[in-house]
């Protein structure tokens, strides 16, 4: 689908642009070029020029690092709408990571140039990366700490309480992502991970559905992620 062509809005409802004029917004999309990506379909890879913002227009991708072998991170899952790719157009570097579509994901790119072009006559855009970028560190840092003071069990539970909080289709309890990619996000093998997710559905904390998780017990699983139970 061109999504230059849909009547109303592409990039609202987008915390990113939310601060343009309607009329700047209408140029971005204009300079976009609209793509759909298959599940498991590469968007960009680590190394590639970091030359176009990506907006997610619908869909879910994995953001991730690849190690020797076919050995793989996922550093984040990140859905629609919201964007991916501001730290390559701000520093002209290759890019950081690689993503992948968890689901058909549509997207517009837009080009380095037109959105630097824009940041740099709107300072309402700028105070938005910036608070992207604050975001992003404060979510690595998390990530690390969590590494040294979580053993597996806890990191597994913090990582389903978390991506519960990125859905956003109004399911209250399930979370969208396979095991195999919640073992990515933990840094665990996939055994491990499946030996854990066993054991908290016996207890009654979830239970698996194909490639969903639901949770059926969240105060369980935040108290054993060591985060407030609310």
């Amino acid at each position: 689908m061109d999504w230059r062509a849909v009547p109303g809005d592409p990039l609202q409802g987008i915390a990113l642009f939310a601060g343009l004029d309607a009329r700047v917004r209408r140029r971005l999309v204009a300079s976009s070029v609209p793509r759909v990506y298959r599940e498991g379909q590469l968007l960009f890879k680590e190394g590639d020029p970091g030359d176009a913002l990506i907006v997610l227009r619908s869909g879910v991708v994995a953001v991730f690092r690849s190690g020797p072998g076919r050995d793989r991170a996922v550093l984040t899952v990140v859905r629609a709408p919201d964007v991916l790719g501001e730290v390559s157009l701000l520093d002209g570097a290759p890019r950081s990571a690689s993503v992948e579509a968890v689901e058909r994901t549509e997207v517009l790119a837009l080009s380095r140039t037109a959105f630097l072009d824009v940041v740099h006559s709107d300072e309402k855009l700028m105070d938005e990366v910036f608070r992207g970028m604050g975001s992003m560190i404060r979510r690595l840092t998390e990530q690390k700490t969590d590494y040294i003071f979580l053993d597996l069990p806890g990191r597994v539970a913090k990582t389903l309480v978390r991506l519960l909080d990125t859905e956003r289709d109004g399911d209250s309890s399930t979370v969208h992502l396979s095991q195999s990619r919640v073992a990515e996000l933990v840094g665990g093998s996939r055994q491990s991970i499946n030996h854990v997710i066993r054991t908290f559905a016996h207890r009654g904390w979830l239970r698996t559905e194909g490639r969903r998780i639901v949770l059926t017990d969240l105060p369980a699983l935040r108290h054993r992620a060591g985060l407030p139970t609310r």
